[in-house]
């Protein structure tokens, strides 16, 4: 049996489980079985190798896509330079680490872009939110990132000073907290959303629900709004091209 799976905690609305057993029955991968492992601390991981012998490819979800690092053999670029994974690739004792969130995040976002999203205000610090720099680097795309708490880190700010006049320079806000996910959907990041107005494109990593509050109050001030479901799609993808290549 060739198993593959996800990693994180907690893991009750996955969506990565529905997905492969779908994948695998429609494609007729009968030899092929994808597994939640909820682990409550990643120190787990191991002894998760140990019992699960025929695994040979995994996800990672929060809040272990940068602490499953110092368990891995080897990292590619993307992901070293990066600092975050969500895929494993298993070959005997070698555990290589990628980043598709990445390119997930890439091809469901550029083709949104109008001539005014010049500029981009990253919500959130975590592994999701390395991923999103990185392509708005390499997208040429300048941005700032709103945390909880000051870091000494150049273009950190807290939320509480996000004003009108940031809103106004970095028209592109992107959501990459958990903040808002099923089942707190009546949660939303802390923003200023009366500012915002039809010249924002609010992107929200979270799928599920399908409509945040986060980007209902971007539609109710005429903004363009996008969740992160089709960047799902195309990161899983992805994770199957890299654990099946040979």
């Amino acid at each position: 049996m060739n198993l593959y799976g996800l990693i994180g905690y907690p893991l009750g609305h996955s969506f990565s489980k529905k997905y492969f057993t779908e994948k695998f029955e429609k494609g007729n991968f009968q030899e092929c079985r994808f597994n939640l492992y909820p682990l409550e601390n990643i120190s787990g991981f191991p002894s998760l190798l140990q019992q699960e012998k025929g695994l040979l490819g995994l996800a990672v979800t929060i809040p272990y896509k940068e602490s499953i690092i110092p368990y891995l053999s080897y990292l590619d670029d993307r992901a070293k330079e990066i600092g975050a994974v969500n895929c494993i690739k298993i070959e005997g004792n070698m555990l290589t680490g990628y980043n598709t969130d990445s390119i997930g995040f890439r091809n469901s976002f550029l083709p949104l872009l109008k001539h005014n999203h010049t500029k981009a205000l990253v919500l959130g610090s975590g592994g999701a939110s390395k991923a999103v720099q990185y392509e708005l680097a390499r997208a040429g795309i300048p941005y700032l990132v709103g945390t909880r708490k000051v870091q000494q880190q150049c273009g950190y700010i807290e939320y509480g000073d996000i004003d009108e006049i940031i809103v106004r320079e970095y028209p592109i806000i992107i959501n990459t907290t958990p903040v808002g996910m099923s089942p707190h959907v009546d949660a939303q990041p802390d923003f200023p959303y009366h500012l915002l107005t039809k010249e924002n494109l609010l992107y929200d990593l979270i799928y599920t629900p399908e409509q945040t509050n986060f980007l209902k109050l971007g539609l109710q001030h005429g903004a363009i709004v996008k969740n992160g479901y089709e960047m799902l799609v195309l990161q899983a993808e992805e994770n199957w091209r890299v654990w099946t290549e040979t």
